[in-house]
């Protein structure tokens, strides 16, 4: 795979081209990630691609010389010899949910600091976070918006996502400096479901081609005006669009295992159109990654 991939450089509004040649060498990785925290922060499909990213590290390391440690809302894989951890950090919003007074679930659009007390000290920051403002009816996973006292309910989702996301990259802007971390926010990542006129289930190969645009997701648009605004240089992976051609890529209904009765009417479960088979699209997440990486050491050097 090669092809001409456009970084989006939000902090002055520089542009930056990387050449992306779908090559990912674990060991020159681990050199330059050297005595260095890389986290990534976001959603269960953030988490399928730090999995990715384990997985093409770990193979090349002996078995006693890496660990992976629990804690709380994070997880990590520690390349010893390297003194180099690949970290996941759960925070689906960015900002917080809490309980509130009835046991509701409340989401803080201004509140992130439970969050980010994990994001201090990292060198490398990966941030995503769309999912989870669209879910609705039963899968909704807040009850209703507070902004300071003011309570909002019924918000649309994506006023409440532009409003969460520009809380974050407050923080960003108050509390990091970029000569010591780099931040990139990966895009949306494409479901193929029923919602957007397609199914995953028993497809075999990706979409050859599109009769018309393919649909960008809201939150696309939105994350790039909040971007444009910080004066933090936060590099835009963008994902979705390269990722909406693998119709193919989803575990379907094969993301867990099934006995033999259970194997006799495996239409009858639901489908999972949301994350990714591995080894696959997550992989190539995490070359272009790389290439990102690569390319803003050439541009700083």
């Amino acid at each position: 795979m090669e092809d001409q991939i456009l970084i989006i450089r939000s902090g002055g509004g520089s542009l930056m081209v990387a050449q992306f040649q779908g090559k990912f060498h674990a060991l020159d990785f681990l050199g330059r990630m050297r005595r260095k925290r890389v986290m990534l922060v976001g959603d269960s499909i953030m988490r399928n691609q730090w999995e990715s990213l384990v997985c093409l590290i770990e193979s090349v390391m002996p078995t006693g010389r890496k660990v992976v440690t629990y804690n709380g809302p994070t997880m990590a894989f520690h390349a010893l010899d390297f003194e180099t951890s690949i970290e996941f950090a759960w925070a689906p919003f960015l900002v917080e949910v809490k309980d509130g007074t009835k046991n509701e679930r409340v989401l803080h659009l201004d509140s992130i600091e439970e969050n980010a007390k994990l994001w201090k000290g990292v060198d490398i920051l990966v941030f995503d976070s769309a999912h989870w403002w669209t879910h609705s009816g039963t899968l909704s996973s807040w009850d209703y918006c507070m902004e300071g006292k003011t309570v909002l309910r019924n918000l649309n989702p994506m006023v409440a996502y532009e409003k969460g996301l520009t809380t974050w990259a407050k923080w960003i802007d108050l509390n990091l400096d970029p000569k010591r971390t780099t931040v990139v926010f990966r895009t949306m990542s494409p479901r193929h479901n029923r919602d957007n006129g397609w199914k995953c289930y028993n497809q075999r190969e990706p979409i050859e081609h599109f009769t018309h645009q393919p649909h960008i997701p809201g939150q696309f648009f939105v994350l790039q005006e909040v971007l444009k605004k910080m004066s933090f240089p936060v590099y835009l992976q963008d994902i979705t669009r390269m990722s909406t051609f693998r119709r193919d890529g989803h575990p379907s209904i094969y993301g867990r295992a099934r006995d033999q009765k259970q194997r006799l009417h495996m239409k009858d479960y639901t489908s999972d159109c949301s994350h990714w088979c591995l080894p696959g699209v997550p992989d190539a997440w995490n070359e272009m990654f790389n290439a990102m990486l690569l390319n803003m050491r050439e541009h700083t050097s």
